[in-house]
């Protein structure tokens, strides 16, 4: 998922649903992974350190943002 400094390779989730409710990444130089939104790909764009990154990826994996009845 590396990208060049002027144009990030965006990837779409995999986990992306075919309502359209997807996001993108994007790995830039320096460690940074960026996020957005497919559907708005002019749209804000949020960033996060290597350390932020593999933290969420660890509670994704872990369970901490399913939903609970």
């Amino acid at each position: 998922m590396r990208s060049s400094a002027n144009s990030p390779c965006w990837i779409k989730s995999s986990y992306s649903m075919t309502n359209g409710n997807c996001v993108e990444v994007a790995r830039l130089s320096g460690d940074v992974t960026m996020v957005r939104d497919s559907k708005d790909v002019k749209g804000p764009v949020l960033g996060f350190t290597q350390g932020e990154w593999d933290a969420f990826v660890g509670g994704v994996r872990n369970g901490e943002f399913d939903r609970h009845a």
